[in-house]
Protein backbone atom coordinates (compact mmCIF):
# COMPACT_ATOMS: atom_id res chain seq x y z
CA UNK A 1 0.00 0.00 0.00
CA UNK A 2 2.92 2.65 0.74
CA UNK A 3 4.23 1.66 -2.16
CA UNK A 4 1.59 2.12 -4.56
CA UNK A 5 0.28 4.87 -2.93
CA UNK A 6 3.39 6.99 -3.24
CA UNK A 7 4.32 5.76 -6.80
CA UNK A 8 0.50 6.98 -7.72
CA UNK A 9 0.87 10.37 -6.40
CA UNK A 10 4.51 11.08 -7.62
CA UNK A 11 3.20 10.54 -11.04
CA UNK A 12 0.33 12.71 -10.73
CA UNK A 13 2.28 15.26 -9.22
CA UNK A 14 5.14 14.72 -11.59
CA UNK A 15 2.77 15.18 -14.68
CA UNK A 16 1.13 18.50 -13.14
CA UNK A 17 4.97 19.90 -12.87
CA UNK A 18 5.27 19.12 -16.09
CA UNK A 19 2.07 21.28 -17.29
CA UNK A 20 3.22 23.78 -15.10
CA UNK A 21 5.42 24.40 -17.58
CA UNK A 22 4.26 24.36 -20.61
CA UNK A 23 1.16 26.60 -18.79
CA UNK A 24 4.03 28.94 -17.09
CA UNK A 25 2.01 28.66 -13.51
CA UNK A 26 3.30 27.65 -10.20
CA UNK A 27 3.08 24.35 -9.34
CA UNK A 28 1.18 25.61 -6.33
CA UNK A 29 -1.87 26.78 -8.23
CA UNK A 30 -2.65 23.59 -8.74
CA UNK A 31 -3.67 22.96 -5.07
CA UNK A 32 -0.49 22.29 -3.36
CA UNK A 33 1.48 25.47 -2.60
CA UNK A 34 4.74 25.14 -0.62
CA UNK A 35 4.69 28.17 1.38
CA UNK A 36 1.28 25.95 3.09
CA UNK A 37 2.84 22.65 3.37
CA UNK A 38 2.12 20.95 6.62
CA UNK A 39 1.30 24.14 7.84
CA UNK A 40 -2.08 25.31 9.83
CA UNK A 41 -4.76 24.08 7.92
CA UNK A 42 -3.13 20.51 7.06
CA UNK A 43 -3.39 20.40 10.93
CA UNK A 44 -6.76 21.49 11.63
CA UNK A 45 -8.03 19.31 8.38
CA UNK A 46 -6.35 16.41 10.74
CA UNK A 47 -7.69 17.26 13.71
CA UNK A 48 -11.08 17.52 12.53
CA UNK A 49 -11.19 14.74 10.55
CA UNK A 50 -10.24 12.28 13.55
CA UNK A 51 -13.25 14.57 15.69
CA UNK A 52 -15.46 13.17 13.04
CA UNK A 53 -14.82 9.36 13.20
CA UNK A 54 -14.60 9.71 16.82
CA UNK A 55 -18.13 11.27 16.93
CA UNK A 56 -19.65 8.46 14.01
CA UNK A 57 -18.27 5.52 15.86
CA UNK A 58 -19.59 7.18 18.96
CA UNK A 59 -22.81 7.74 17.84
CA UNK A 60 -23.48 4.08 16.22
CA UNK A 61 -22.04 2.87 19.65
CA UNK A 62 -24.63 4.62 21.79
CA UNK A 63 -27.21 3.24 19.55
CA UNK A 64 -25.63 -0.31 20.17
CA UNK A 65 -23.87 -0.55 16.61
CA UNK A 66 -19.97 -0.65 17.63
CA UNK A 67 -18.20 -2.33 20.06
CA UNK A 68 -14.19 -2.14 20.03
CA UNK A 69 -13.18 -5.66 21.33
CA UNK A 70 -9.74 -6.53 22.21
CA UNK A 71 -6.35 -5.70 21.44
CA UNK A 72 -5.44 -7.42 17.99
CA UNK A 73 -1.71 -6.33 18.19
CA UNK A 74 1.42 -6.98 20.61
CA UNK A 75 2.36 -3.36 22.47
CA UNK A 76 5.02 -3.10 20.43
CA UNK A 77 3.38 -3.37 17.55
CA UNK A 78 0.51 -1.03 18.12
CA UNK A 79 3.66 1.53 17.70
CA UNK A 80 4.75 0.28 14.56
CA UNK A 81 1.04 -0.31 12.51
CA UNK A 82 -0.08 3.21 13.84
CA UNK A 83 3.08 5.27 12.10
CA UNK A 84 2.73 2.84 9.43
CA UNK A 85 -1.18 3.22 8.51
CA UNK A 86 -0.23 7.21 9.50
CA UNK A 87 2.18 7.54 6.74
CA UNK A 88 0.10 5.32 4.09
CA UNK A 89 -2.58 7.28 4.99
CA UNK A 90 -1.23 10.98 4.60
CA UNK A 91 -0.68 9.54 0.95
CA UNK A 92 -4.07 8.08 0.08
CA UNK A 93 -5.12 12.06 1.10
CA UNK A 94 -2.19 13.56 -1.21
CA UNK A 95 -2.91 10.62 -4.02
CA UNK A 96 -7.06 11.31 -4.10
CA UNK A 97 -7.23 14.81 -3.07
CA UNK A 98 -4.51 15.48 -5.74
CA UNK A 99 -6.23 13.24 -8.60
CA UNK A 100 -9.74 14.43 -7.63
CA UNK A 101 -9.55 18.42 -6.87
CA UNK A 102 -6.20 19.23 -8.07
CA UNK A 103 -4.10 19.42 -11.75
CA UNK A 104 -7.88 18.18 -13.22
CA UNK A 105 -10.61 20.05 -11.41
CA UNK A 106 -8.24 23.55 -11.74
CA UNK A 107 -8.32 22.62 -15.51
CA UNK A 108 -12.08 21.81 -16.07
CA UNK A 109 -13.16 24.51 -14.03
CA UNK A 110 -11.40 26.79 -16.31
CA UNK A 111 -13.98 25.76 -18.78
CA UNK A 112 -16.99 24.41 -16.76
CA UNK A 113 -16.79 26.56 -13.81
CA UNK A 114 -15.85 25.22 -10.37
CA UNK A 115 -19.31 23.60 -9.25
CA UNK A 116 -20.02 21.40 -11.90
CA UNK A 117 -16.25 20.15 -12.29
CA UNK A 118 -16.43 19.63 -8.91
CA UNK A 119 -19.47 17.02 -9.10
CA UNK A 120 -18.47 15.31 -12.09
CA UNK A 121 -15.07 14.60 -9.98
CA UNK A 122 -16.90 13.75 -7.22
CA UNK A 123 -18.95 11.32 -9.06
CA UNK A 124 -15.77 10.10 -10.57
CA UNK A 125 -14.93 9.92 -7.02
CA UNK A 126 -17.95 7.97 -5.79
CA UNK A 127 -17.53 5.27 -8.88
CA UNK A 128 -14.20 5.05 -7.99
CA UNK A 129 -14.64 2.93 -4.68
CA UNK A 130 -17.46 0.78 -6.18
CA UNK A 131 -14.80 -1.39 -7.17
CA UNK A 132 -13.92 -2.03 -3.81
CA UNK A 133 -14.85 -5.17 -2.26
CA UNK A 134 -17.64 -4.55 0.34
CA UNK A 135 -18.57 -1.57 -1.10
CA UNK A 136 -22.01 -0.54 -1.98
CA UNK A 137 -23.99 2.02 -3.54
CA UNK A 138 -25.04 3.63 -0.43
CA UNK A 139 -21.43 3.93 0.43
CA UNK A 140 -20.71 5.28 -2.71
CA UNK A 141 -23.69 7.73 -2.53
CA UNK A 142 -21.73 9.37 0.92
CA UNK A 143 -18.59 9.01 -0.68
CA UNK A 144 -19.95 11.41 -3.32
CA UNK A 145 -21.46 13.96 -0.69
CA UNK A 146 -17.19 13.19 0.61
CA UNK A 147 -15.97 14.87 -2.49
CA UNK A 148 -18.02 17.61 -2.32
CA UNK A 149 -17.35 18.77 0.78
CA UNK A 150 -14.07 18.03 0.03
CA UNK A 151 -14.43 20.14 -3.11
CA UNK A 152 -16.13 22.89 -0.81
CA UNK A 153 -12.95 22.87 1.34
CA UNK A 154 -11.15 23.67 -1.88
CA UNK A 155 -13.65 26.41 -2.48
CA UNK A 156 -13.17 28.79 1.32
CA UNK A 157 -9.44 27.68 2.17
CA UNK A 158 -7.97 28.19 -1.34
CA UNK A 159 -6.02 24.96 -1.72
CA UNK A 160 -5.84 21.38 -0.54
CA UNK A 161 -4.09 21.51 2.71
CA UNK A 162 -7.07 21.11 4.42
CA UNK A 163 -8.79 18.60 3.09
CA UNK A 164 -5.18 16.31 2.87
CA UNK A 165 -5.39 16.39 6.59
CA UNK A 166 -9.24 15.68 7.44
CA UNK A 167 -8.76 13.08 4.76
CA UNK A 168 -5.83 10.98 6.14
CA UNK A 169 -6.92 11.41 9.93
CA UNK A 170 -10.38 10.37 9.02
CA UNK A 171 -8.77 7.35 6.81
CA UNK A 172 -6.24 6.48 9.67
CA UNK A 173 -9.16 6.41 12.45
CA UNK A 174 -11.55 4.26 10.61
CA UNK A 175 -8.81 2.16 9.53
CA UNK A 176 -6.79 1.60 12.61
CA UNK A 177 -8.12 3.38 15.54
CA UNK A 178 -11.55 1.99 15.34
CA UNK A 179 -10.66 -0.82 13.44
CA UNK A 180 -13.64 -0.94 11.17
CA UNK A 181 -14.00 -1.55 6.80
CA UNK A 182 -13.10 1.97 5.04
CA UNK A 183 -15.45 2.08 1.75
CA UNK A 184 -15.91 -1.92 2.21
CA UNK A 185 -12.02 -2.54 2.91
CA UNK A 186 -10.77 -4.20 6.52
CA UNK A 187 -6.59 -3.72 6.44
CA UNK A 188 -4.31 -6.08 8.31
CA UNK A 189 -2.77 -4.76 11.28
CA UNK A 190 -5.47 -2.42 12.50
CA UNK A 191 -5.53 -1.79 16.50
CA UNK A 192 -8.59 -3.99 17.65
CA UNK A 193 -10.99 -7.12 17.55
CA UNK A 194 -13.50 -4.12 16.52
CA UNK A 195 -17.18 -5.61 15.80
CA UNK A 196 -20.03 -3.98 13.75
CA UNK A 197 -23.28 -5.54 14.59
CA UNK A 198 -26.90 -4.33 13.76
CA UNK A 199 -28.79 -2.84 11.12
CA UNK A 200 -26.51 -1.78 7.93
CA UNK A 201 -28.89 1.72 8.13
CA UNK A 202 -26.76 1.98 11.88
CA UNK A 203 -23.56 0.41 11.37
CA UNK A 204 -22.84 0.77 7.14
CA UNK A 205 -22.57 -2.89 6.79
CA UNK A 206 -19.76 -4.36 4.92
CA UNK A 207 -19.37 -0.75 3.80
CA UNK A 208 -18.50 0.53 6.91
CA UNK A 209 -19.59 3.77 9.11
CA UNK A 210 -19.58 5.72 5.39
CA UNK A 211 -22.36 3.85 4.70
CA UNK A 212 -23.95 4.74 8.07
CA UNK A 213 -26.78 6.92 7.98
CA UNK A 214 -24.85 9.22 10.97
CA UNK A 215 -22.34 9.44 8.46
CA UNK A 216 -24.53 11.86 6.59
CA UNK A 217 -24.75 13.91 9.91
CA UNK A 218 -21.78 14.23 10.65
CA UNK A 219 -20.70 15.46 6.90
CA UNK A 220 -23.64 17.96 7.35
CA UNK A 221 -21.75 19.35 10.63
CA UNK A 222 -18.47 19.04 8.88
CA UNK A 223 -19.69 21.22 6.03
CA UNK A 224 -20.86 23.87 9.01
CA UNK A 225 -17.62 23.55 10.33
CA UNK A 226 -15.54 24.47 7.09
CA UNK A 227 -18.04 27.77 6.63
CA UNK A 228 -17.19 29.28 10.50
CA UNK A 229 -13.80 28.78 10.13
CA UNK A 230 -12.93 30.14 6.56
CA UNK A 231 -16.14 32.42 6.04
CA UNK A 232 -16.66 33.22 2.10
CA UNK A 233 -14.14 36.06 0.63
CA UNK A 234 -15.81 39.62 0.26
CA UNK A 235 -14.73 39.27 -3.14
CA UNK A 236 -17.71 36.60 -3.68
CA UNK A 237 -15.55 33.40 -3.61
CA UNK A 238 -13.42 31.70 -5.63
CA UNK A 239 -13.85 31.56 -9.23
CA UNK A 240 -13.17 29.11 -11.66
CA UNK A 241 -9.72 28.04 -10.77
CA UNK A 242 -9.24 28.65 -6.45
CA UNK A 243 -6.38 28.00 -5.96
CA UNK A 244 -3.85 30.62 -7.05
CA UNK A 245 -1.40 30.88 -4.37
CA UNK A 246 2.20 29.71 -5.29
Amino acid sequence: MLEQEALSFALIFGCALIMSKIEKRSPGAYGLPASEAFGRKFWLGALLGLAEISLLIGLISAFGGYSFGGLALATKGVLRWGLLYLLIFTLVGFFEEFLFRGYTQFTLADGIGFWPAALLFSLAFGAAHLSNPGEGWVGAGSVVLVGLFFAFTLYRTGNLWYAVGLHASFDWGESFLYSVPDSGLVVPGHLSNAVLHGPNWLTGGTVGPEGSVFCFVTMGLQFLVVMWLFPKRSSGGVPSSPAQSA
